[in-house]
């Protein structure tokens, strides 16, 4: 079934965007209707995160997020099989300035939230620069290898899994190659501390605190906007004071900051994964 789904990929890639971008959403309409166990995740976290809004409007931002969802899956096939230049045509990037002017003078980590484009950034990234990033093994090996040979395809970056934890992205860091790092999921109690996101307490890894502090990091955020004709990743300037006063105080301004960003596209915000699943010691599970 994988190899025919790759297959199928694969074919897809080849077509227009418009046309790529429509199967895409009908997939993703598709995995709405029948993908019954994350569609409740989506809602899930949606009550949690804007209790004023109303369900039937959460339903349907729902719905929006599982078609661009599908989208980013098919057009991952865009990744791993079209050309540079088709790359560099549909995938734009703005604010490059603030990144070249620290490669080489200091370590860079960029902060790129879970937003559906993420993938795109950071092969759009690797056409410019050489990076280094942490990535998960998925339970299934052909996808895993075809995920991993598509985000090896350009440039000489160093991909981590996250078994071998964040050494060699400070050696590399430290080497001058930026740091993609994605740290707003929840990755269960190992060096979390609970903070707000959109108000309700998080399990939040304190790394991107830790890592600058250990590496003397600018921090550079990294957002991937989706559009009806591409992609555009936006680069934006270093953060000021940071880190800041404490671990704590530096991961509450993350999250922060990863809302004000979910508030402005909600519906690209991956929503489907267990944000909330790792609860203070005696509070109850919300999935």
């Amino acid at each position: 079934m994988t190899r025919i789904a790759l297959s199928l990929m694969w074919l897809l890639h080849w077509l227009p965007m418009p046309v790529l971008a429509a199967v895409g959403r009908g997939f993703g309409r598709l995995l709405f209707a029948f993908a019954g166990s994350r569609r409740r995740i989506a809602l899930i976290n949606l009550r949690l995160c804007f209790p004023d809004m109303g369900e039937a409007d959460r339903l349907a931002l729902a719905r929006r997020h599982f078609e661009v969802f599908g989208r980013s899956f098919i057009e991952r096939g865009l990744l791993w099989w079209a050309s540079e230049a088709r790359i560099r045509r549909l995938v734009r990037v703005t604010g490059r300035e603030h990144l070249d002017a620290l490669i080489g003078k200091q370590p860079v980590i960029l902060l790129v939230p879970h937003f559906v484009g993420l993938d795109m950034g950071w092969t759009r990234l690797c056409l410019e620069y050489d990076m280094s990033g942490i990535y998960a093994n998925q339970k299934n090996l052909l996808f895993n290898a075809a995920l991993y040979k598509g985000r090896a395809r350009f440039g000489n970056s160093v991909m981590l899994s996250r078994q071998e934890g964040t050494r060699k992205g400070l050696k590399a860091m430290k080497a001058g190659m930026p740091f993609f790092y994605l740290p707003d999921m929840d990755f269960g109690q190992r060096d979390t501390i609970f903070v707000p996101f959109f108000g309700f307490p998080a399990a939040t890894i304190t790394g991107l605190s830790r890592l600058s502090r250990l590496a003397g990091a600018a921090v550079v955020p990294v957002i991937a906007h989706m559009h009806d004709d591409g992609y555009v990743i936006e680069i934006g300037e270093p953060w000021a004071e940071f880190p800041g006063e404490s671990i704590e105080a530096d991961t509450r301004r993350m999250n922060a900051f990863i809302e004000t960003e979910a508030q402005k596209m909600p519906e690209q915000y991956f929503w489907l994964h267990k944000r909330f699943k790792t609860r203070p010691p005696g509070e109850k599970g919300v999935y």
